[in-house]
């Protein structure tokens, strides 16, 4: 059976990662999203970052399942192409800088003129009012503003760090496929379609509020200084490798304290309650590491499972695809794609017991789609070689 969206038609205007990657996600789940690029210049992905085969594997990892097609949106032909391939579609999916759809006559109300019920999708860097709202952005920007980087340094007195992933692009990503989807929900009820606009400065945020931002939760009594619970993650040194150790309920601390030989530590007032040891965090985890110093990782993790103690290894990239539990997720699949040759990606995260997602085709070639696409809405070959001609196609 096919997958849960099924049915749907999604036009993507955007590159680079936050729309890319929301739009593969529902691309994997059985939309049929179509890319559209211009025609002289590609989605930057293509030429970012190790590539093989005309393909880099950002471009790979953030674009199959998706059909490509080239269009130059300046030119009026272009646009009216673009406009009658909206008219059948569920969405429009697009994260230029604000005001510029407009100016290329693509914004929502030209698009929703020829389709009313149309769910237009637009993704920002700040948003699209305020003093910052047509500045170019990058992820690290936004982990710098958010506050991301002073959570990630573990208090606001110490150096500021980066998340050393992207982490605001593929999160904005994640946020956007969600509520697209919850549109196209609510005009299953309503009839009715509307414009979803989401930030990375408010996904980055509102992700952030869930567990980093309880000193500034309650009112008229925030915390002027984020001060560090520890200085101390919880990644371990042993004789050979790194593990991780964490030991959060009264039974956990009980049991930790008696797997690495220090039952005494029980007694110790300062440990004594999930409170005193937050209190006494960096003390506990001092301790903690001299003891885990004595073993090797693959003695300790025995050991600590054995006492129900949470423990797993710290694992490189190139060991993390071979882990047994990864390979008993089926998370990792090996395709070929048609161009780029042998590929390895994750297959979509969520899986559903009747409408299963699949993988039915890799990331297309610039334009690869042309003609296929442009006969669907009813352009005879002649138009389609009229529009290569005159370089609205590519």
């Amino acid at each position: 059976m096919a997958g849960p969206l099924d049915g749907y038609r999604i036009i993507d205007l955007s590159t680079v990662i936050s729309g890319p990657f929301a739009t593969m996600l529902l691309a994997d789940q059985g939309a049929d999203v179509i890319k559209v690029e211009s025609v002289h210049a590609p989605d930057h992905a293509r030429g970012a970052g190790h590539g093989e085969s005309q393909f880099t594997a950002t471009f790979l990892n953030n674009n199959r399942n998706k059909r490509a097609i080239t269009l130059d949106l300046k030119s009026a032909e272009g646009r009216e192409t673009l406009l009658q391939l909206v008219r059948d579609a569920d969405v429009l999916v697009q994260n230029f800088r604000p005001g510029v759809v407009e100016r290329l006559g693509i914004g929502e109300n030209d698009v929703r003129a020829v389709n009313p019920k149309i769910i237009y999708a637009s993704i920002s860097g700040f948003g699209e009012t305020g003093p910052l709202s047509h500045k170019p952005v990058y992820d690290p920007i936004i982990q710098a503003i958010s506050g991301l980087t002073t959570i990630q340094a573990g208090s606001d007195e110490e150096r500021p760090r980066l998340v050393r992933t992207i982490l605001p692009d593929k999160l904005t990503g994640m946020t956007t496929a969600q509520a697209i989807c919850a549109a196209l929900l609510a005009r299953e009820k309503t009839g009715e379609g509307q414009h979803v606009r989401v930030s990375m400065l408010d996904a980055v945020v509102a992700f952030l509020w869930s567990s980093d931002m309880g000193g500034q939760t309650f009112v008229g009594k925030e915390v002027s200084v984020q001060r560090a619970a520890t200085f101390i993650d919880l990644i371990y040194e042993t004789t050979t490798d790194y593990i991780s150790v964490s030991a959060m309920s009264n039974k956990q601390w009980q049991a930790l304290c008696e797997a690495v030989g220090h039952p005494e530590w029980l007694e110790d007032e300062r440990f004594r309650t999930p409170a005193l040891r937050d209190l006494n965090a960096n003390e506990r985890l001092n301790m903690t590491q001299e003891a885990l110093r004595t073993r090797s990782a693959a003695e300790w993790l025995e050991i600590l499972e054995q006492a129900g103690v949470p423990c797993a290894p710290v694992l490189k990239r190139k060991d993390m695809i071979h882990h047994p539990q990864v390979q008993a997720n089926q998370l990792i699949v090996e395709l070929d794609h048609p161009v780029a040759g042998r590929i390895r990606q994750t297959r979509p995260a969520a899986r559903f017991s009747r409408t299963t997602p699949e993988i039915r085709r890799g990331a297309p070639l610039h334009g690869e789609h042309n003609d296929e696409v442009l006969a669907e809405i009813g352009l005879t070959e002649e138009q389609i070689s009229k529009l290569r001609e005159k370089g609205i196609i590519a």
